[in-house]
């Protein structure tokens, strides 16, 4: 077999889809990956580049288009990296993406669990309560390109609510009127970094400046201009963060004006979150996400359950009144006050917060003597760290619910658990993420009898 050259043309079959949603095409057992491409199409590719282990191509010529093929109905789809299946119907999507958890499990975690279903959204488009647009050197606000740090120039997202981009806007308008300077990373040098919009239910939002600097110039008409474009707007908050690196938020917040925070509600319970708590990016799909995770963890009331990761309490809290007792760990205290405030607000007294590192909360609870009858995680997307695991192993809870954001690292993490004795015995795979290749998992382990 020839290894394959740069540049060279072939024509092939589009057999799948890779974990970051490329056709896959095999040439001579060489595999190639194929943005913007469907599973069943036959196409003529060429070789863009040549690595040890798989190839990359693009898209020459279509032969024979597949009927899951969708015509694109965003401008800047291919440009801007925030989507990766606008090519597809929304069937085919789904299919996609629970077939890349069965695989996961699979093949990464050994496991012979079946992915019982894939449950799709009702309303694909505007899901997003939470948005980040960054600001390019050139004070241009949009979305990053895929795999760079070049900004495209955003005026309406598909996945974001008109209010977002208003707000957004809104700055863009207030950095040209002022000739406020953007951040260049290259040079560390420049003042707005990113601009964060998070929504609720209510349509209202909380506005967000992270910059490079403790002040603003022109704040009070930053906040007028913000509010002019987003009535509803309740809070314009500055945080702070002059640290080089890829890290969004620094630690240090202040009240521009109005409040720092914003309510929501989600499963029934109202939640109180600023900036940095975690909150599931759909709040539809996240009920049904939880929904099923309590499904899955077969409560009857009497159990004391450990909420690892549990951001501002939203699980906890969904739990607490189906146990006897549940314990919320998270190592953003600012996430951790929320959830505190969360369960006063919902008269919850059966639910405690921890603030500390997931391993050394589950050492410490270990340590005393907790024996959880469920350990409930929701880890970020690097999964859990193997002291994480061989800890909750340790507890002996009877079941363990894993709530996952990547397959890949729930499919390690469920290869490693089995070595503690615990087996995964149910999946469900729940589309929080239209548009894009990733996909929540929720999955039931079992400790061995």
């Amino acid at each position: 077999m020839e290894p394959l050259k740069k540049s060279s043309i072939h024509t092939a079959l589009v057999e799948g889809y890779s974990a970051e949603g490329h056709g896959v095409v095999r040439l001579d057992g060489a595999v190639v990956f194929v943005p913007q491409t469907v599973r069943g199409e036959t196409i003529d590719l060429r070789i863009t580049r040549v690595m040890k282990t798989h190839a990359l191509g693009e898209l020459v010529k279509l032969r024979t288009p597949s009927p899951e093929r969708a015509v694109p109905d965003c401008p800047y789809y291919g440009k801007c990296g925030g989507c990766d299946f606008r090519h597809l119907t929304y069937a085919e999507e789904l299919s996609a993406k629970r077939q890349r958890v069965q695989d996961a499990l699979s093949r990464l975690g050994g496991s012979d669990v079946l992915v019982e279903a894939i449950i799709g959204a009702k309303n694909p488009e505007h899901y997003r309560n939470k948005c980040q647009y960054p600001v390019g050197p050139g004070g241009e606000i949009g979305f990053f390109q895929a795999r760079t740090h070049q900004v495209v120039p955003i005026e309406r997202c598909l996945l974001q609510p008109e209010t977002c981009d208003r707000t957004a806007g809104a700055v863009r308008g207030w950095m040209r009127r002022y000739q406020v300077p953007a951040y260049d990373e290259r040079t560390g040098k420049g003042l707005v970094r990113h601009v964060y919009v998070r929504t609720n239910h209510r349509g209202e939002s909380l506005c967000c400046i992270i910059a490079n600097g403790r002040k603003l110039p022109r704040e009070a008409e930053l906040a007028a201009l913000v509010l002019a474009a987003a009535p509803k707007t309740v809070g314009v908050v500055l945080n702070v963060n002059t640290k080089k690196g890829n890290v969004i938020l620094g630690e240090q917040y202040r009240t521009i004006w109005g409040q720092d925070f914003i309510m929501d509600t989600l499963c029934g319970l109202e939640f109180r979150l600023s900036v940095p708590s975690f909150y599931q990016v759909n709040r539809e799909q996240a009920e049904v996400l939880y929904s099923k995770a309590l499904e899955f963890a077969s409560l009857t009331g009497e159990e004391t359950v450990l909420d690892l990761y549990c951001g501002a309490g939203t699980i906890t809290l969904c739990l607490a009144g189906r146990v006897k007792r549940v314990i919320g760990a998270e190592i953003v205290p600012a996430a951790v006050r929320d959830a505190q405030k969360n369960a006063e607000r919902n008269g919850v007294k059966n639910a405690e917060f921890f603030c500390g590192d997931a391993a050394d909360t589950a050492a410490m609870l270990n340590a005393q003597g907790l024996r959880p009858e469920v350990i409930t995680v929701d880890p970020p997307r690097k999964g859990l760290a193997p002291e994480v695991i061989a800890l909750a192993a340790d507890m002996g809870p009877e079941r363990i619910v894993y709530i996952s954001c990547d397959p890949g690292t729930l499919g390690r993490d469920v290869r490693i658990f089995e070595e503690y004795g615990y087996k995964a015995v149910r999946a469900a795979a729940v589309d929080l993420f239209p548009g894009t290749r990733h996909v929540e998992t929720v999955c039931l382990l079992t400790r061995a009898k």
